[in-house]
């Protein structure tokens, strides 16, 4: 079995397990390269039909190709598509350009989360993290909990040995389960090019020009680069020196900000 395989069958593994303890479970889906590759694992768990709900939160901020992404596959894919959105700040004039950036996020994606999780009584909600992405997501488990207060006491989490996952809950608390967190940035873009998995097309190179990570406009600056083939991209992380999210604005504002934000309860 080889190395792509080995993580496939993991990954599986924990959509399938996670649907089995918790029936009142949904999915969400960024549009990007992680969450769709999440999304596709999903897929081949129940034999092409998700049975389960898909939960997009819009900002209102991201860009159009992300939008256009999203409704083409949720089509194709015949997903039962959920749209989060924190109406109420929206029309409060909440954005990047409002407050900070630990402000805006957590109004906009937090929030906006919370309420989807509370509208539809979900107890699990699957994510598409890594470990490698950012030193607070390797602190994750495959099983992660949330008080009622959707707070992650990540200085206090289950062990998790020999595929053995707690999901004990109680009444106003609910799981994160994160089936790709054993993935890498190279392991997505290869199991991406050996699937023949679609992908927003902001991740190839335009003009010089191409995102590592994309999420709203104003928080995602590109990244000098000529890589419009997958093999490309990833012979050009191989020798990069950056990390993969060192366009993102929030993890720029504050060393903290990424760990404040997931204690608080964002994706």
């Amino acid at each position: 079995m080889d190395h792509l395989t080995r993580l496939e069958n993991k990954s599986i593994y924990i959509i399938r397990e996670a649907y089995y303890q918790f029936k009142d479970i949904a999915m969400l889906w960024s549009v990007g390269k992680d969450s769709t590759t999440l999304l596709w694992l999903c897929r081949k768990a129940f034999f092409g039909h998700i049975p389960f709900p898909i939960i997009h939160i819009d900002t209102s901020y991201k860009f159009p190709e992300m939008y256009q992404f999203r409704d083409e596959r949720a089509k194709g894919w015949n997903l039962n598509l959920l749209i989060g959105r924190n109406e109420e700040k929206l029309k409060e004039g909440m954005g990047p350009g409002q407050g900070s950036k630990l402000d805006c996020c957590n109004e906009l994606k937090t929030n906006a989360l919370k309420s989807v999780i509370k509208k539809y009584q979900l107890k699990a909600i699957l994510l598409g993290i890594r470990r490698d992405e950012h030193g607070i997501r390797a602190k994750e488990r495959y099983f992660s909990p949330r008080d009622s207060q959707f707070k992650w006491d990540y200085e206090n989490q289950p062990a998790e040995l020999w595929d053995q996952y707690q999901s004990m809950v109680e009444e106003e608390e609910h799981f994160r389960i994160h089936p790709i967190l054993h993935f890498t940035e190279f392991d997505i873009w290869n199991y991406v090019k050996r699937e023949g998995l679609p992908v927003v097309p902001l991740y190839f190179s335009k003009n010089g020009k191409r995102f590592r990570s994309i999420g709203c406009v104003p928080c995602c600056s590109p990244i000098d680069s000529n890589a419009q083939t997958i093999d490309e991209i990833v012979e050009e992380i191989r020798i990069s020196k950056t990390s993969e999210r060192s366009g993102r604005a929030q993890d720029k504002e504050n060393i903290y900000t990424m760990q404040k934000l997931r204690a608080l309860g964002y994706m």
